[in-house]
């Protein structure tokens, strides 16, 4: 370890010990106390009866409501999951590997082909990860207003800052507020990343219970450069001391060479569902304890993917020349989504529901392209009408639900459905089984594609048939034995991108300039297998999760480690008094060596390459996790074996490594008025 890292180390902990005793003495009630109500309609009934009681407030009054309409509180402790979530995307990102800067792509160890989305997607899925689409989008009911602060250092320069609030200003009516503000200059030349993500929602019920309302505006700008990747890989591999200074590596795209490039993802949303009730179940048991309500959900949003590149890059392809310098690449999608629905609610029958869903949409280029070969469309746009309709129901310990959806009219959507259910053992056991089968039409950017490179221009909607996908899947949840989770896919029509480049082209460092989308001709059969299990002694606590995926096919298309496996070994203790609860210890996270999917900067995709196998090497990081009343304080060595380790062999893809060792910290914060 160098004097410079020993001295960050340094630093670092008596900041991290001066920010923990400091907020013993300086944080505020995490709750507010007991007071009385302003507002008559926040007096429960057993207030009502003597206005001068206090209305208790706790934890559980601070609800979190999901798209779905599932409900939870607020959660301000802190657990071994909470560290796993404690990243760029704020969830478990088990099943990714990241880039070396964050804000850049993260390559997939597994996929997941059920999407009950019913409609192609914009495509450049690679640059989407930090962008949150309508089902990522919360709402709340909270008794005072809450403040929740997420903040993470980054790579060099920047920060990454989540800022949420949200109040109540009935018990009935929310708002609430977020934005993301984040840069990252990163380590190598030319990774810089930046995003700005803001939702402001709000959601409203009447007094009577009839009619509710829930809507947000979305706006998101998201900006990265693109560097190409490292074009000489023996600067990194070697451990030349001159270049573990990273920015002294050389990259493909660079100022010194004019290619200077970087790609751009700007969408803006609005969204609206309500409900009214027509009819509501009775506690007269003369009355029918029945439900029947009428729903309309609309969603406009419009959204583009560019990429801008100062001069023309040799990768790409150079000839036949650019049809214009320099590059300027964009597509556009606007949609709009109309749903009716009606729902039909007995404590007999279940909830029943039925809907007509309108969607409209408009993929476009700027002009259309005339070559020697045919034409190519500047745009694709149309109308698809869907019926579809839902179903749930408990009986006893048993819980059903599914969901349909077909075709009425349209060329883009296809069927979906889905089928649930989960039985509870006891209340150490549960166990659920599920079935789904889709089929729709791939991603835009693989039915159309305008560039100013020639390589890249395509038009396959004639071509193209739909991806079908067929699984099964099977779940246990046993405190004694752990989280058992499997399931088979079987697909049809996969689409994906891969490169035709001879050797002479990949020597010449042209296999980029020969990427295009293509469909498998097979079946592929996707088996995974996923285990979860903690083992507890004392204050001491293993947490493994590990998982096993097989894949059979006739072309290898899509490539997966066989297998992935993360191991948590840590401590926990209350300190000063039970004033912090402290968490401290080691994870190790490995995955076996496969053929790892390729970058492309100008698609912002991943495509198939299988030339050679990446993984195989160790990530290790350490770290010492506190929470004080309602404040989660983190600090973590990333990547910790890089200090003894001079295997530079950790690529996140090929051209592009993993980070290197890097001390990071962060809190999270939630504040009750």
């Amino acid at each position: 370890m160098s004097l410079q890292d020993a001295s960050m180390i340094r630093h670092l902990f008596f900041l991290f010990l001066f920010f923990g005793l400091s907020s013993l003495h300086s944080q505020v009630d995490s709750l507010p106390r007991p007071q009385k109500s302003q507002d008559s309609t926040l007096i429960s009934k057993k207030d009502k009866k003597k206005k001068g009681e206090a209305r208790t407030v706790s934890i559980k009054d601070y609800l979190v409501i999901f798209h779905n309409r599932d409900t939870t509180f607020v959660d301000t402790t802190l657990t071994i999951q909470k560290d796993y979530k404690y990243n760029f995307l704020r969830r478990d990102d088990f099943e990714l590997m990241p880039f070396s800067n964050l804000g850049q792509p993260y390559n997939s160890l597994a996929e997941e082909m059920r999407d009950n989305w019913l409609y192609p997607r914009i495509g450049a899925t690679a640059k989407h990860f930090n962008y949150k689409e309508f089902e990522d989008v919360s709402y709340y009911n909270v008794p005072t207003p809450m403040t929740e602060l997420f903040f993470k250092t980054t790579l060099e320069q920047g920060q990454l800052l989540d800022a949420l609030l949200t109040l109540n200003t009935s018990e009935r009516l929310n708002l609430s507020v977020f934005h993301r503000g984040f840069r990252s200059l990163g380590k190598y030349q030319f990774d810089q990343a930046e995003s700005s993500n803001f939702v402001a929602t709000f959601n409203y019920v009447t007094k009577n219970g009839k009619y509710q309302v829930r809507a947000h505006i979305a706006a998101q700008n998201l900006n990265t450069e693109e560097n190409g990747g490292l074009s000489n890989r023996e600067q990194f591999e070697s451990g030349n001391e001159e270049f573990l200074d990273r920015a002294r590596a050389d990259v493909l795209f660079s100022s010194s060479s004019n290619t200077l490039a970087d790609n751009r993802v700007l969408g803006k949303r609005y969204f609206l569902d309500h409900q009214i009730n027509l009819f509501r179940a009775s506690k007269d048991s003369l009355q029918p304890k029945s439900t029947l309500s009428l729903g309309h959900v609309f969603s406009y949003e419009t959204r583009f993917y560019q990429f801008l590149q100062d001069n023309a890059a040799a990768a790409f392809g150079t000839d036949p020349a650019p049809f214009e310098v320099p590059i300027d690449d964009k597509a556009n999608l606007k949609t709009m989504y109309n749903q009716v629905f009606a729902t039909f609610t007995n404590k007999t029958l279940g909830k029943i529901t039925a809907s007509i869903n309108h969607y409209s949409y408009d993929y476009f280029f700027n002009s259309i392209l005339i070559r020697d070969d045919g034409q190519i469309d500047n745009r694709l746009n149309g109308e698809e009408i869907n019926f579809g309709g839902k179903y749930e129901n408990t009986f006893g310990r048993i819980s059903v639900r599914g969901d349909f959806s077909l075709n009425i009219s349209g060329d883009l959507s296809g069927t979906l459905l889905n089928g649930q259910v989960a039985y509870q053992i006891n209340d150490n056991n549960s166990v659920f089984g599920s079935i789904h089968a889709s089929s729709k039409m791939p991603n835009f950017n693989t039915l159309l594609f305008q560039s100013d490179y020639q390589n890249f221009n395509w038009q396959n909607n004639t071509v193209f048939e739909k991806e079908d996908v067929k699984s099964i899947a099977f779940g246990w949840n046993s405190k004694l034995l752990g989280t058992l989770t499997a399931s088979y896919d079987a697909i049809d029509n996969y689409t994906y991108f891969t490169s035709t480049a001879s050797e002479e082209d990949i020597t010449n460092g042209e296999e980029r300039a020969f990427v295009r989308p293509f469909q498998s001709q097979g079946t592929i059969d996707y088996l995974k297998v996923k285990l979860a299990k903690e083992f507890r002694w004392r204050r001491w606590a293993l947490m493994n999760t590990v998982m096993y995926q097989n894949v059979s096919q006739e072309e290898n298309v899509l490539n997966v480690p066989q297998v992935v496996t993360r191991n948590t070994l840590y401590f926990s203790k209350d300190v000063f008094k039970k004033a912090m609860y402290l968490q401290t210890g080691v994870t190790l996270k490995y995955f076996t060596a496969y053929n790892t999917n390729a970058y492309h900067p100008l698609l912002g995709e991943f495509y198939v390459q299988n030339r050679e196998e990446f993984g195989g090497f160790p990530m290790i990081d350490f770290f010492i996790n506190a929470k004080i009343r309602q404040t989660r304080i983190y600090l973590k060595a990333e990547h910790l074996n890089t200090v003894w380790s001079k295997s530079y062999n950790y690529y996140a893809a090929p051209e592009y490594p993993y980070r290197d060792f890097v001390i990071r910290f962060g809190l999270v914060w939630n504040f009750f008025s």
